[in-house]
């Protein structure tokens, strides 16, 4: 009788503290308490027992290991049996089964006093949240590793359409984004925001362009985000959404082709140069007078394929393997220009060497850099239907090339903006370019400071409106010009 009384006294008091230890328990559902350790260590002090929460192979998540009997509890995680109770040696255990999506654990409850209503209820409700939690964790990580494995297969879309290949990237991007690259032309987007924010920043962009756009993190600058739309409206989507951000800037390229992707990413890392000194903070890709442009194209095209002819000998994918990696890396660093392949510096290295040897040229020189761009960037057009090379045209060499009369004036103007410095930057300039752009070199040659050169340099870039010290199309113009009018050594090549 006295146990009777001693046990109904106790579910009395057991009902009226239920409301406690419940909202104790709901309170590890809130997003800030969500920790399944924190959970299994209140169910512990919440029974006054040892508490252990293992996965189906035995290893302990949470809570303190218990020896426990492996059979029954392969049982349990199983699903065999969904609890069990065992008492011996002074201890009294509870095993209960927790699923979740991807597997089921056991949780392991061990006290001196046996089970009542009380702690029975604690157990299994504690299970449950804990079932809710793991759940959610699953659910939550496999989130993750979706959005993670989608902004792989955009960076690798775009690195396929950066060394032109267009057949690939449209059956990879079939998949998910149907018809994203049916078009034949795109624009190119760089925005740029502080590395912290570039996350959500990203997600805005795919928010707002309603997955009609290639948006990918960039993975050679941690601030930029890289936006490929085929559609018109997109500029003036991230235009609004650079309006509503402070410190963020976005330029664009022109419409090119698929296959000239590299060439439009270019040209919109060049706008984005200047939209950080505009008040809208934009900025699109301004077309000017190219070299190229002043020459005849049929004669241009023949020397071009000259020029490339001792690569032609390779099987085609490793050709255009070496030409796309050789035409990034003469625009970026080999850090820049790995990470925009999804290769090593290494590798990018090795390819660039490659074409090195088999032109018989140095790429440390920067008239040699800026002919095989020019050649690169004319084959790209063969792609844009302007026809194959005229056989007529071959016996046209760089130098008569670069002598016709319209690219002649083109230099000497170019040029002639930098006479009215009393410095005599053009001078400087020049023995810079001829020193492989290295200041130091250069400054031998002058007999000034390294400092001088780099100030010469850099005053310079405003006044022929390019951008000289970041190796790229801007440099190679400014040197082609110093080939035109005569100040330059033209370099030599094996095709020629």
């Amino acid at each position: 009788m006295t146990g009777g009384k001693d046990t109904a006294h106790g579910t009395a008091t057991e009902a009226a503290g239920h409301p406690d230890w419940a909202r104790e328990l709901l309170e590890h559902l809130r997003p800030a308490g969500r920790d399944v350790r924190r959970v299994v260590d209140w169910l512990a002090g919440a029974v006054r027992a040892e508490v252990t929460l293992r996965d189906e192979a035995g290893a302990t998540l949470a809570g303190t290991p218990l020896p426990l009997d492996e059979t029954l509890a392969a049982d349990v995680a199983s699903g065999r049996i969904a609890s069990a109770a065992w008492d011996g040696d002074g201890r009294h255990l509870r095993l209960v089964r927790v699923g979740h999506p991807t597997g089921a654990c056991v949780l392991a409850v061990s006290r001196g006093e046996p089970f009542d209503r009380h702690a029975s209820d604690v157990v299994t409700h504690t299970a449950q949240v804990i079932e809710l939690l793991l759940t959610a964790h699953e659910t939550q990580a496999a989130g993750v590793r979706l959005r993670r494995a989608t902004a792989d297969l955009r960076l690798a879309i775009l690195q396929l359409l950066m060394v032109e290949d267009t057949v690939s990237a449209r059956r990879v991007a079939a998949g998910l984004w149907p018809g994203l690259l049916d078009a034949d032309t795109a624009c190119v987007y760089v925005l740029e925001s502080d590395p912290a924010l570039r996350d959500r920043l990203a997600a805005e962009c795919i928010e707002r362009t309603r997955d009609q756009a290639l948006v990918v993190r960039c993975p050679a600058m941690d601030g930029h985000v890289i936006v490929l739309s085929p559609r018109e409206a997109t500029a003036g989507d991230l235009r609004s959404l650079v309006e509503r951000h402070p410190d963020t800037f976005v330029g664009g390229s022109v419409w090119q082709s698929l296959a000239r992707t590299a060439t439009a990413y270019g040209q919109a890392v060049s706008a984005l140069a200047v939209a950080r000194f505009r008040q809208d903070k934009t900025a699109v890709y301004a077309e000017r007078t190219h070299p190229e442009r002043l020459m005849d194209p049929a004669a241009l095209r023949t020397w071009a394929a000259r020029v490339l002819r001792p690569l032609d000998a390779l099987p085609h994918h490793t050709r255009a393997e070496l030409l796309a990696t050789t035409r990034l890396g003469l625009e970026f660093t080999a850090v820049a220009t790995a990470k925009v392949l999804g290769v090593s510096r290494n590798t990018v290295r090795a390819r660039m060497d490659r074409v090195e040897s088999m032109l018989g040229v140095d790429f440390d020189d920067v008239t040699v850099r800026a002919v095989v761009h020019l050649a690169l960037h004319t084959q790209i057009n063969l792609l844009d239907g302007q026809g194959p090379a005229d056989s007529a045209a071959s016996a046209r060499c760089l130098t008569e090339l670069l002598s016709g009369p319209a690219v002649t004036s083109w230099a000497r103007q170019l040029l002639g903006r930098l006479d009215d410095d009393p410095r005599n930057v053009r001078r400087t300039l020049r023995t810079w370019i001829a020193a492989g752009a290295n200041a130091e070199r250069a400054a031998q040659t002058l007999g000034v400071h390294a400092q001088t050169v780099r100030e010469h340099v850099r005053s310079a870039e405003p006044v022929l409106e390019r951008q000289l010290l970041a190796a790229g199309t801007d440099l190679y113009e400014v040197a082609l010009a110093h080939l035109a009018v005569g100040e330059l050594e033209q370099p030599l090549f094996a095709g020629e």
